[in-house]
């Protein structure tokens, strides 16, 4: 028999609406339930782990997920939440788009396991694109009145209020063909409970009501609150835009950084939502962190699972030893291991300055190297004073004025670090 479902989601305030009789019908036997992606890029962000996380925890309790990805619906484009239609793609695109996501998923779902409730994945262009308008309007919209369609507060969010802009016919249909999606997964998957965010209510309720008129059965809805931070910014949003699952788009230290910053108030409920951890190990790891808040336990748990789900064990350890570079003691061999894109996440707002690949293979004496090429101490004087109260590193280990910048210094056969004291660094980068 399945775990609770239902019950596992409260207790972590994953729920915003579920529909009557919903925990009863997944108590019952194994059921299959859906979620739906985007395809419109190669990766997912953190904006989508909490659908993720839904799939995970309804497989966890003995169930089949089935992550729906939205081919058809990605030519469209959802008018939940957004002011303006998106870029529609072509099908390689999506196909590409598609083996891209799957792959992502796989970290948190059982896709190749042979177990009954294994993952599986579908494109709902498969099946939509043999549909005729004709047919379509005909065998679907006829069951849809415009008032049950226009109710909809995705609908009516566009067409009214401040700044309302109106919506196409294309995306006034969206819900239409969502609806059909969980319709014909009723009918070909047996998946009677479809779940998303709390935006997607109105879309969620469309399928249920074409699997009662069309299906003659019954389908499920859930739905999971929209995250938000406590100081009013957008969650899965850092200075340089979304944070990505792929490591290509967001680097693991990048990744581990935006968790480890969470807010004491943040990292109380993304604990519960992002990790696997179970109820007693969450309610103790509070207990904790609320006597120690300043050691930020919470955060580093959080940081820790969350970046091993996504990236690895050895992605986690590179991002803690990128982050102990900067904050606290580390070593020229850990500032060596660390790959270009890792190198420069770290001391992206650091000071930098340029110099010669011929003038590094010349030698450049220690003092030019702090005054005269980059302006790190203001003269020859104080550099000199610094050298001698052994407050200067070069890559992270002390120099004395005898020293001479050479091609050998060279991290990444690119970057070479000054230091003075704890905190005040100068990167130079090095010019063929």
């Amino acid at each position: 028999m399945p775990s609770n479902f239902v019950e596992e989601l409260q207790w972590r305030g994953m729920i915003h609406d579920v529909m009557p009789d919903t925990e009863e019908h997944l108590n019952e036997a194994m059921r299959a339930a859906y979620v739906g992606f985007d395809p419109t890029a190669d990766s997912l962000h953190i904006g989508n782990l909490v659908p993720i996380m839904l799939l995970a925890h309804f497989q966890r309790a003995g169930h089949k997920p089935v992550a729906l990805v939205g081919g058809a619906t990605g030519m469209i484009g959802d008018p939940s939440g957004k002011s303006s239609e998106r870029n529609l793609l072509d099908e390689a695109t999506l196909r590409h788009n598609q083996e891209c996501v799957r792959a992502q998923l796989s970290h948190f779902l059982d896709f190749d396991s042979g177990a009954e409730n294994q993952a599986v994945m579908v494109n709902n262009y498969d099946w939509m694109k043999e549909f005729s308008f004709l047919d379509f309007i005909r065998d679907v919209g006829k069951h849809i009145t415009v008032n049950y369609m226009m109710a909809k507060d995705s609908v009516k969010n566009r067409l009214t209020g401040e700044g309302a802009q109106g919506m196409s016919f294309t995306e006034f249909t969206y819900q239409l063909v969502q609806g059909y999606d969980f319709l014909h997964l009723y009918q070909n998957e047996d998946c009677t409970l479809q779940m998303g965010g709390s935006d997607q209510w109105g879309n969620i309720t469309t399928g249920t009501e074409l699997i009662r008129r069309i299906g003659g059965g019954k389908g499920f809805a859930l739905t999971c609150p929209l995250i938000t931070k406590s100081d009013g910014s957008k969650f899965g949003k850092s200075e340089g835009g979304n944070v990505w699952l792929d490591p290509k788009r967001t680097s693991p230290y990048k990744f581990y950084q935006y968790w480890i910053n969470s807010a004491d108030e943040d990292a109380e409920k993304y604990i519960k939502i992002f990790t696997f951890l179970d109820q007693q190990t969450v309610e103790s790891l509070i207990a904790e962190h609320k006597e120690q808040p300043h050691m930020r336990l919470l955060q580093k748990r959080l940081a820790e699972e969350v970046t091993t789900t996504v990236h690895g064990k050895e992605a986690l350890e590179q991002a803690v030893a990128a982050s102990n570079i900067l904050f606290g003691k580390s070593t020229a061999d850990s500032l060596r291991a660390l790959d270009e894109q890792t190198f420069l996440d770290v001391f992206s707002g650091v000071p930098q300055a340029e110099l010669s690949r011929a003038s590094l293979e010349e030698g450049v004496d220690m003092i030019a190297a702090l005054v005269e090429h980059s302006g790190f101490l203001k003269s020859n004087g104080e550099a000199r004073r610094a050298l001698k109260e052994n407050s200067i590193s070069l890559n992270k280990e002390k120099v004395n004025e005898s020293k001479t910048l050479n091609a050998s210094d060279l991290i990444n056969n690119k970057f070479i670090l000054l230091q003075r004291g704890k905190k005040n660094y100068l990167v130079y980068k090095i010019n063929d």
